[in-house]
C-alpha cells in the first residue's frame, strides 16, 4: 500500500509555500507522525530551509557512498534517464520522526525529457516512458517505506511545466496556498484548468496499462483545501485592494478548484468552512530568529531570542499549525 503524498502548488510564487511545508513536516512530526519530505522544486528551497550550506555542498558535489542510492532527488533520476534504473533516496534524517529527500538545481535540466517522455508515453506499453514519467512518485515511496513513514509532504515549484506534472502525478492530496492579491486570485484560476487537463490526460495514459509492469501511482491529485497568507498593510498595496482579493478566494477555488459552477459561495475565507483550512499570520518578528536558529518558529526558545512578546508568538504560532495539521489529517484520513 502506497504513502500517501500531500503537495502544495499554486502557479504563483511568493505564497509562502516552501515554508508552509517546512512548518508543516516538523508540526507533524511533533505531533507523533512519521514525515518524508521531498523537495520537487529546482530552487531546492525546501531543502535550503531544512539543511545548512555546507551539508547541501557535500549533498552536490560528494560522490555517492552507495551506488545504489542517490543523495538527491535528481541523482535517484539519473541513472534511469540515461540507460540504468531508478536509484533508492539516500535519506537526509532531520530528527527521529522527519526526514527530507534533498533537492537539486540541476532538477531544472529534465523539464524537455519529461516533457518529450509524456509524449512518448499516449497510446503505448513501452516501459521506459512511465518509468521516467512516475520517477518521482517511485523515489518518494522508496524513502517512505524505508523509513516507515505515515505521510509525504511535497513542495514543487510555481510554473505548470512538465516537472510539475509527474510531481502531480504522484500525488494524492493537493493543498492551494494563497496571497491576497491579484496574481494569486489568478493563478488559483490557471491551476484548475491545468488539474483537470492532467488527471485526463493521466488517465488516457492509464488505459493502455491494464496489467502494469510496476505500481502506476493514480494521480488522484484531490484538492483538500486552501491556505492563505494573512496579508500586511504596504503603501503600494492599500488594505482594501488585499481585502478585495482575499474575499474573493473562495469563490475562485470552488469554481476553477472543484468545479462548482453555482453558488452560493461564502464571502470570504473566514466564513468558508469546508475548504479554508487556515489563514496563516506572518509572523515576521519571529522569522530573524528562526532563520538564525534553524528552527521552525514554533520551536524557538528564550535562549533564540523568543521571551518576553516573542514567547507568546511562539506559543500561538504553534497552536496555528497544530489547528492545521489537525484539520489535513482528518481530510485525508490519516490516523
Amino acid at each position: 500500500m502506497s504513502i500517501p503524498v500531500l503537495t502544495f502548488f499554486n502557479n504563483k510564487d511568493g505564497v509562502g509555500k516552501t515554508l508552509l511545508v517546512y512548518r508543516l513536516a516538523w508540526i507533524l512530526s511533533d505531533m507523533g507522525y512519521k514525515v518524508l519530505a521531498c523537495d520537487l522544486d529546482p530552487q531546492a528551497n525546501l531543502t535550503a530551509a531544512f539543511l545548512s550550506e555546507e551539508q547541501i555542498e557535500s549533498l552536490w558535489d560528494t560522490p555517492q557512498s552507495n551506488p545504489e542510492q542517490g543523495n538527491t532527488v535528481m541523482q535517484c533520476l539519473q541513472p534511469l534517464i540515461k540507460v540504468g534504473d531508478l536509484l533508492s533516496p539516500k535519506l537526509s534524517d532531520i530528527d527521529e520522526t522527519l526526514s527530507l529527500i534533498p533537492g537539486d538545481l540541476s532538477l531544472a535540466r529534465i523539464e524537455d525529457i519529461l516533457s518529450a517522455e509524456w509524449l512518448n508515453s499516449l497510446q503505448t506499453t513501452n516501459l521506459k516512458p512511465f518509468r521516467i514519467l512516475t520517477g518521482f512518485s517511485s523515489i518518494m515511496q522508496k524513502g517512505a517505506e524505508e523509513m516507515g513513514a505515515n505521510i509525504i509532504l511535497a513542495d514543487v515549484g510555481s510554473n505548470l511545466g512538465a516537472i510539475n506534472r509527474s510531481a502531480l502525478i504522484a500525488t494524492d492530496y493537493i493543498i492551494v496556498p494563497l496571497g491576497a492579491d491579484l496574481l494569486s486570485f489568478q493563478g488559483l484560476r490557471n491551476l484548475g484548468h491545468t488539474l483537470k487537463r492532467w488527471q485526463q490526460d493521466w488517465e488516457r495514459r492509464k488505459e493502455y496499462w491494464t496489467e502494469p509492469d510496476f505500481p502506476l501511482p493514480s494521480g488522484c491529485m484531490k484538492p483538500i483545501g486552501y491556505v492563505v497568507r494573512q496579508h500586511g498593510l504596504r503603501l503600494s498595496r492599500p488594505i482594501v485592494a488585499c481585502d478585495k482579493w482575499f474575499n474573493k478566494m473562495p469563490t475562485e477555488y470552488a469554481r476553477s478548484i472543484l468545479n462548482k459552477k453555482v453558488g452560493p459561495y461564502p464571502g470570504s475565507p473566514r466564513e468558508d468552512k469546508e475548504n479554508s483550512l487556515a489563514t496563516l499570520k506572518h509572523y515576521r518578528s519571529l522569522m530573524p530568529m528562526a532563520h538564525e536558529a534553524r528552527k521552525p518558529i514554533f520551536n524557538l526558545k528564550p535562549a533564540d531570542g523568543a521571551f518576553g512578546g516573542h514567547a507568546g508568538a511562539v506559543t500561538y504560532a504553534r497552536q496555528d499549525f497544530k489547528i492545521l495539521a489537525t484539520k489535513i489529517i482528518n481530510k485525508i484520513g490519516l490516523e
